[in-house]
């Protein structure tokens, strides 16, 4: 395993994030998540992010239970804020009140005194900017966060936030988490180029593009029985089409010529961004953990990195209006 700085910050991460969004306390037992995490673990895998909105709360707790035992210093623990939690009207957005409650509610499920990284799951659009970075500000003065970061925020957001922190002389931010993959190349636009130039690293989420750059759909056919899809996971919808499948198809050549798997060349395609600072992954089971740690370390030629792009031409999704 590989390991990167976060941005500027002077902790480093490894290359590979287990995430556990729909799967510890949903699609996934505890024993299975268990596993996982320490499957994790024994590869090198230091750097788990969760959040209190995944399965209301049950995936922090899944994931508090699996790292009992381990040294604290050695994992770095990552969880977001935003989503409502409850039918309070308060019980969601980055508000002062909402932002220190949920810090509460995520520890005490976490088992842990602070997370190493706090994330705005999305940007408040009802809440002041100067509210919430202030109590982010205000949390890591604490001692709850090392480290806040943002999801999903777009270049100008980020740019508003760092204006305030630069002001007002708070704690900035060191992390944006957006969505990334060969096919979904919308944060390269605008927020890496920001990102680059403050010193903020990308923790990209569905790198594999929801298992469609493994290769298992394939066009005219239909979804295997255990893929996500075919068990009405969340999707993405722009990238199901036969376009896309056959695309990812003519992949296959390359992924054998450079003796990895699809899941592995899709990975590693990510990590050769000098702007992301790990990858998320998603795992049902501790295979697919040893199997994905693989792309850690592993440098794609320059000639190579072309023909995936002249394959994936017409497909790529650019469109920020396209963001969920």
């Amino acid at each position: 395993m590989q390991y990167r700085r976060l941005g500027s910050a002077g902790a480093k991460v490894s290359e590979i994030a287990l995430g556990n969004w729909i799967t510890h306390g949903g699609s996934v037992g505890d024993d299975v998540a268990k596993a996982c995490v320490r499957a994790a673990l024994d590869n090198g895998v230091i750097f788990f992010d969760t959040a209190d909105i995944y399965e209301r709360g049950k995936a922090e707790a899944v994931l508090g239970k699996a790292l009992k035992g381990v040294k604290r210093s050695d994992y770095f623990l990552a969880t977001k804020v935003f989503w409502s939690m409850g039918d309070n009207p308060n019980d969601r957005g980055l508000s002062r009140k909402h932002i220190m409650e949920s810090i509460d509610g995520s520890l005490e499920r976490l088992k842990t005194d602070y997370v190493d990284l706090y994330q705005a799951h999305r940007y408040d659009r009802h809440t002041p900017l100067l509210e919430t970075m202030r109590a982010f500000n205000d949390l890591v003065r604490s001692g709850k966060v090392h480290y806040i970061g943002v999801s999903e925020w777009t270049a100008e957001q980020i740019n508003d936030a760092l204006g305030i922190a630069e002001e007002m002389g708070f704690e900035r931010i060191v992390s944006s988490q957006p969505q990334y993959s060969m096919l979904w190349r919308v944060p390269e636009q605008k927020v890496m180029e920001i990102c680059r130039q403050e010193g903020i690293g990308q923790v990209v989420f569905s790198p594999l593009a929801t298992g469609v750059l493994t290769g298992k759909y394939r066009p005219g056919e239909k979804p295997p029985k255990d893929s996500r899809a075919a068990t009405g996971g969340v999707m993405n919808d722009a990238l199901m089409n036969d376009s896309v499948f056959a695309a990812v198809q003519e992949l296959r050549p390359l992924a054998e010529e450079a003796g990895v798997s699809m899941a592995t060349l899709s990975l590693a395609w990510v990590l050769q961004n000098d702007n992301v600072s790990a990858a998320i992954i998603g795992a049902t089971r501790p295979e697919q953990v040893e199997e994905n740690v693989k792309a850690s370390g592993v440098v794609l030629e320059q000639s190579l990195m072309k023909r995936i792009d002249e394959i994936l031409a017409d497909v790529i999704v650019t469109d920020p209006s396209l963001t969920g």
